[in-house]
Parts: C-alpha cells; structure tokens; sequence
C-alpha cells in the first residue's frame, strides 16, 4: 500500500495512492532472461504481491500453484532477479530478506514492529528536507532508503 502527503483527509496528511502492478515477467524479456516456466510462475507471484514476502512465503504462495518448484529454485530466482536490477531486496529488521518488484517510483517504508505489516509511503516534504540535509553536508543526493519502524498509536481490536 502506497501512501502519498497530498491531502488532509487521511492520518498524518497522507493520501491512498493507487499501486501500479510491476510485470516482471515482462521486464525478463526486456533484460533478455531466459525465463522457465517456474521463474514464470514464481514472477507472477511477485508481481501480484501486496507485501513484501520472504522467500518461505514466496515458495508456499509458488507451490500452491506449480507443487514441483523447490525453496532452491526460488532462492536461485529472486537471486537472479536481484541481480539483473528488477527485484529489490529489503531488510526490515526481523531476520528475513523480504521482496519487492524495482519500483517505478521512489517510495519510502514504514514497518509495524509489532505485526511485520509494510506501509509504503511517500511524502514530498521529507523528500525535500533529505535533499536539502545532503546540500547542507555538501553533497548532491543520487538516492536514498528510508525504513521507519513504530507501533501503532491506537489498536483495533
């Protein structure tokens, strides 16, 4: 889920935005990867995501739709994925690697410690105070990863 600073409506000014499907299949053939059957399978489920997920979660969500892909063959997938530059890979501080599509657009992430949930957010204020930091340092910022980590300030239970 993507947030966006454009709108009092929402908690802390932030706005839904609407997340954009990344189709890695399609960014295969565009980075001239062969790609099997199982990468296939194993694409598609990425780029169907929601979250972030490790790679047990990505295997079971795999298997349940092609039983012969092994834990190995989605190590070695997100593995190749990362390297040909369309997977990102994210630690959120809880020991596992964690996966997203490259997106098409810079997003930051605000990780609840408690459930593990990923908000994706982005905020043009901070966007500008970072580049204004990096000025004031004496640099031009290139990019940056920005992970905020809380608790929720009200349950719903």
């Amino acid at each position: 889920m993507i947030w966006s600073r454009l709108s009092p409506k929402r908690p802390a000014a932030m706005e839904l935005c609407l997340n954009q499907k990344i189709d890695l299949e399609q960014l295969c053939a565009e980075k001239g990867l062969r790609i099997t059957e199982q990468r296939r399978v194993i694409a598609r489920v990425l780029s169907e995501s929601d979250d972030h997920p490790d790679v047990e979660l990505l295997h079971s969500r795999a298997a349940a739709i092609d039983p012969r892909i092994s834990i190995a063959t989605v190590y070695r997938t997100v593995r190749l994925f990362e390297e040909a530059g369309i997977l990102d890979r994210h630690d959120f501080g809880d020991g596992r690697s964690r996966y997203e599509p490259v997106p098409e657009a810079h997003h930051d992430h605000l990780i609840d410690v408690e459930t593990g949930k990923v908000v994706e957010f982005v905020d043009p204020e901070v966007e500008a105070l970072q580049r204004q930091i990096a000025e004031r340092l004496g640099y031009r910022l290139v990019d940056h990863r920005m992970e905020l980590y809380g608790v929720r300030l009200t349950r719903n239970d």
